[in-house]
């Protein structure tokens, strides 16, 4: 990489043989036309509609109500937001007191916008089985890609894909739109940070990194505008570049995760108020919610589940890409000392198992991994607090492959396995798709189940009841099952210390 950037920075002889250009999309006529559309859980009965213009709208505004011929209900927020670099603004609306598990349609207000629709939360405590994907390290795709056949038997309609879209996955995800309820992306985005792997680029990295978002998150905007799309910060989202103690080169809006919070800020959730009856458990919600910073850790709760976000970047001890961190990235603390790790302790402490009886929480860095070293500062910092708290499920990306790892604990299986084991069981769902390809599998783990780097894939979690839980590893291409299990947890106690 450093001899990539030495070559950008000191070849002007490049000037005459790399023709600049970067790959924007048309600016719309109409510049009020929403792109970009992202939904979130943002609270209870409450969904977080965000979508970016090419220029600052004065009040963004979404119609919304229960038919698509009937958008009696209007909301209006004041934020539309920009930062040096971008060419769009992000805006950001909240829709509050939704009836839960219910259709909902959407009109973004704009002369060139049109009626979508979304799956309003689950209260929780809702016992209905359902499932979730999880996406991650997932990056922008060019021209040669699948064509979307309409398949009309469908329940819903199947999101409109560009025909010439080179991503399998979102290909997959607008295929069986109907079989999951929302996405979680823990980290990853776009890989506009490796603006330079195309010879176009050399000349006008600024442009293009900028030109690569615009990109991504319009190519996945047909998912992210149907179903809620839950975002937690990965490597890529940092800086300009990921060439180390070199973010000093970087334009202003190009460093310290800036469009990574722009983006998302506005519509990620702090965390739940608890509907426990028991006190202290409200006490504990009550101070997650103060000390939770989204986009970076917060938490939410959807039926059987409550799911946490943590930042395994930056703000804990040694963090990779922190402050003198060994990435070299330099970013952050996003929080005063310690903040994170309060949040999470607190949020774990908070649930009520009578009420969510499953515990999920989403990183990016893993610390059990196959073909590599994994985060050793991220499993000092947050393995202790997963397993005292009961953690069920961890899953976690960067590792560009599927892996599924028996219950473990300080780097031992637990003994009961897959029936009703005390420490998490870990995945890895990082083969969604990017520029830098799939990672190999490498040697394997005693406690490793399942690896797979042949092609694209990513995760689906279905919860079948309170006390069954099933993880799926699909791929891609055909939407085959490359991996199924079945983790038992009985759920016994009303709140896990151990």
């Amino acid at each position: 990489m450093v001899n990539v950037f030495t070559s950008v920075k000191g070849l002007p002889f490049l000037a005459g043989c790399v023709f600049a250009a970067a790959s924007y999309p048309a600016i719309p006529t109409d510049k009020t036309t929403p792109v970009q559309q992202r939904l979130a859980i943002n609270g209870p009965n409450s969904v977080a509609i965000g979508w970016n213009t090419y220029e600052e709208l004065d009040q963004p505004c979404v119609q919304y109500g229960t038919s698509s011929d009937a958008l009696t209900q209007q909301t209006c927020s004041a934020s539309s937001v920009t930062y040096a670099t971008s060419r769009t603004y992000s805006n950001a609306v909240t829709l509050t007191g939704l009836s839960p598990a219910t259709t909902y349609y959407y009109k973004i207000v704009s002369t060139n916008s049109s009626v979508e629709h979304f799956f309003s939360p689950r209260v929780a405590g809702d016992t209905t089985p359902f499932s979730l994907n999880a996406v991650i390290d997932m990056g922008v795709y060019g021209a040669d890609g699948y064509t979307i056949q309409m398949d009309q038997t469908k329940r819903d309609t199947i999101p409109t894909i560009d025909p010439s879209l080179n991503h399998t996955t979102i290909y997959q995800l607008a295929q069986t739109v109907d079989d999951y309820e929302f996405i979680v992306h823990p980290g990853d985005f776009a890989y506009a940070d490796d603006w330079y792997y195309k010879a176009k680029n050399l000349l006008d990295g600024e442009d293009a990194f900028q030109a690569i978002l615009e990109q991504f998150y319009s190519q996945l905007s047909p998912i992210s505008g149907r179903k809620a799309y839950m975002a937690s910060p990965g490597n890529h989202e940092a800086a300009c570049q990921e060439i180390p103690y070199t973010t000093g080169l970087c334009p202003a809006g190009q460093k310290n995760f800036t469009d990574f919070m722009t983006r998302f800020g506005d519509t990620m959730s702090t965390a739940f108020p608890s509907t426990s009856a028991v006190d202290a458990a409200k006490v504990n919600a009550n101070k997650a919610q103060v000390l939770a910073n989204p986009p970076f850790w917060y938490s939410f709760e959807y039926g059987m589940v409550h799911f946490v976000m943590i930042d395994t970047e930056t703000d804990f001890d040694d963090a990779p890409d922190g402050q003198g961190g060994s990435a070299g990235l330099n970013s952050g603390p996003f929080g005063v000392p310690d903040q994170q790790l309060e949040f999470l302790e607190a949020d774990l402490a908070s649930v009520d198992r009578t009420v969510t009886p499953w515990l999920l929480v989403g990183g990016h860095r893993p610390w059990y991994t196959t073909g590599g070293s994994g985060c050793d500062p991220c499993q000092a910092a947050f393995e202790p607090l997963l397993y005292k708290y009961g953690v069920d499920l961890a899953i976690f990306g960067h590792v560009h492959n599927s892996q599924r790892f028996q219950p473990v604990y300080n780097n031992t299986a637990d003994p009961n396995g897959m029936d009703d084991p005390a420490a998490p069981m870990y995945i890895v769902a990082g083969g969604a798709g990017n520029i830098e390809g799939l990672s190999a599998v490498g040697s394997n783990l005693t406690y490793n189940s399942f690896a797979y780097a042949d092609d694209f894939s990513y995760a689906k979690i279905s919860f079948l009841d309170a006390s069954n839980l099933q993880v799926d590893f699909i791929r891609s291409a055909t939407g085959e099952v490359l991996d199924s299990s079945v983790l038992y947890k009985s759920h016994t106690e009303q709140f896990v210390v151990q």
